[in-house]
């Protein structure tokens, strides 16, 4: 990997550097080798994310399948896998592409899969001993798959009323299961669904317990392996997942998906993850921040600071101003300091009582992480001092 002026938020006009070089002088953010906007991941946060989801999903007895699809950064792909994620999820055939020349030997696309020269690649990979799932919602869908003679493992998905994807109703899910059964070179694995659209627990619960119902009735017809995998799990309602699969017991192989917990946030997930249900259990740790700088001041009760929708996330909260660092190095909270919009590379700052001046940084937290790491290509990996120890590059 090399850094140079392609790289957003590094400051290298002439020179191209290594990220092994960058990672064995360590320099400071504030040091002039980088410029604002800057995404950077907190070191000691990822760390402790990936061991508290690892520790969770063994005491729980869980199979971790993170969604590659919030980072596609294959250094933090590496540490969950290595600290035992059963895989990786994907939503998309050309994430599978990308997973599948990094080394990653076992992918669950979590998404329909209608395209022939997508299949026809999948069916290939598999028949050479590739890991790989994928899911359908209807006979079409079976018949597109099974065009390619396999082979190719199936998950068969229910939905909900105003979801995304999966079947509606328990016969649908069937008459759909028994036709990926009946297809030569398709093996019916399990069924998934997607929990994380629905409103509130009570919600979550019904959904869940009819995915539970759909196993039931899909073993009960002779459908389903001895030990059939059942799937879901985002990063809001994963301990609801596992209490409500709890039904099946030991005789079904349960997979979380939570892709958010990887690097948690400021903002979306702060409030909704599990572990605000069940602190015992965690807790996550925001390992994102994104550094930008006051440009100007124009008129009292208002800042803009130089940072925007091609930098930070902001469909589901806005950034989140946490520290405000003076010229001269000095530090405070960033106490009144809200934003109230974004364009596209400008933050409108709200300050109830604050003051900022142009030239201050701001340390802002962001809110929702899946829509982050598609913005930079190059992100610096920072320890506590905020020296960069290490650099990530991003496949989107």
């Amino acid at each position: 990997m090399t850094i140079d002026w392609r790289s957003k938020g590094f400051w290298s006009p002439d020179e191209t550097w290594s990220a092994e070089r960058i990672a064995e002088e360590q320099p400071s953010i504030f040091g002039g080798g980088f410029t604002w906007p800057l995404l950077v991941v907190r070191r000691a946060a990822v760390e402790t994310n990936i061991a508290t989801m690892a520790a969770y999903c063994r005491r729980h007895g869980v199979d971790f399948a993170p969604h590659a699809k919030t980072t596609m950064a294959p250094g933090l792909l590496d540490a969950q896998l290595r600290a035992g994620a059963w895989g990786m999820t994907v939503a998309t055939p050309n994430q599978a592409l990308v997973l599948r020349r990094l080394g990653v030997e076992r992918v669950l696309i979590a998404n329909e899969v209608l395209d022939p020269a997508a299949l026809s690649w999948l069916a290939r990979e598999s028949g050479a001993g590739w890991e790989v799932y994928f899911q359908v919602d209807s006979v079409a869908g079976v018949e597109a798959a099974a065009v390619t003679g396999g082979p190719l493992r199936i998950f068969v998905e229910l939905g909900h009323a105003g979801g995304r994807t999966g079947v509606r109703s328990l016969d649908e899910l069937e008459a759909v299961a028994q036709a990926v059964a009946a297809a030569p070179g398709l093996e019916l694995v399990g069924v998934t669904g997607y929990e994380g659209q629905l409103p509130d627990q009570a919600g979550v619960d019904a959904y869940l317990d009819r995915l539970v119902d759909g196993v039931e009735r899909l073993a009960k017809a002779g459908l389903l392996a001895e030990r059939p995998w059942v799937s879901a799990g985002g990063s809001a309602w994963f301990d609801r997942v596992i209490d409500r699969f709890g039904r099946l017991g030991p005789q079904v192989r349960v997979i979380v998906r939570s892709g958010a917990s990887v690097t948690h946030d400021d903002g979306f997930y702060r409030e909704r993850t599990p572990f605000v249900r069940v602190p015992e259990e965690g807790p996550l740790d925001a390992a994102l921040e994104i550094w930008a700088q006051v440009v100007s001041a124009p008129e009292p009760g208002l800042a803009i600071a130089g940072m925007g929708k091609r930098d930070a996330p902001f469909d589901e909260g806005l950034p989140v101003p946490l520290e405000v660092r003076a010229a001269g190095g000095a530090v405070r909270p960033a106490a009144g300091v809200r934003v109230t919009k974004l364009n596209d590379h400008h933050t409108y700052l709200e300050l109830d009582g604050a003051e900022l001046i142009p030239g201050d940084l701001i340390r802002f937290g962001i809110s929702h992480p899946c829509t982050a790491f598609d913005k930079w290509r190059d992100i610096p990996v920072v320890d506590e001092d905020r020296r960069v120890v290490d650099v990530l590059h991003t496949y989107f």
